[in-house]
């Protein structure tokens, strides 16, 4: 594989950009959807990714088949179904529904810095994962997640902490992820060998 670079994505073969914007040194996996949505520094997405109308902070790491955003029907209304708001896709005297489409993409789902989500996870509409957490493998998040918190199953609930709160709130001050990256070469070594108290001690 290419070395990633600041300047452009590296997208692998089959992706599906529609309306995305994005950071530095981002990486999105093959067969993978991103609309409406924009990936800050660094993060990633592996294969089959769907990402519509979020907002995905740096560093974060994104495995294969999660999906973020999901769009909902109006269950609210007549009918589900999209022949209301997809109308000229049906109709030859109709055109579809703008401000239906508009209000879908005002659902912002918003990611956090040095987030993981896990192989198949889901990320609900509106739904804000917090700096350094974690969400489990096939989970599916209807509710916030605060900072380093690890969150699992369906609806995804809180696991654990990460770190201690004392530690958590050393990362979000220290905000490593806001580096310059010549900074963050030159601490790699210490990224690679040290626990995150330790970390803490040498760069606070």
């Amino acid at each position: 594989m290419a070395r990633l670079t600041a300047d452009k994505p590296f997208l692998h073969p089959d992706c599906e950009i529609t309306d995305a914007t994005f950071g530095r040194y981002i990486e999105i996996g093959r067969g993978s959807r991103v609309a409406h949505s924009h990936l800050d520094d660094y993060s990633y997405c592996d294969r089959y990714a769907d990402i519509a109308n979020a907002s995905v902070g740096k560093f974060s790491n994104i495995a294969a088949f999660v999906r973020i955003g999901a769009t909902d029907h109006p269950m609210e209304k007549a009918s589900q179904h999209h022949f209301h708001y997809r109308s000229g896709d049906y109709f030859d005297d109709a055109t579809h529904d703008a401000d239906w489409f508009a209000f879908r993409q005002t659902r912002r789902a918003v990611i956090g810095h040095d987030t993981w989500l896990g192989n198949g996870a889901q990320v609900r509409p509106e739904v804000t994962i917090g700096h350094g957490a974690v969400v489990a493998g096939g989970a599916i998040v209807t509710k916030d997640v605060p900072p380093y918190m690890i969150v699992a199953g369906i609806p995804a609930v809180p696991l654990r902490a990460r770190f201690t709160q004392s530690v958590a709130d050393r990362m979000m001050a220290l905000a490593w992820w806001d580096w310059p990256h010549d900074a963050l070469r030159t601490a790699l070594d210490d990224f690679r060998a040290m626990q995150a108290e330790a970390f803490l001690e040498k760069y606070e």
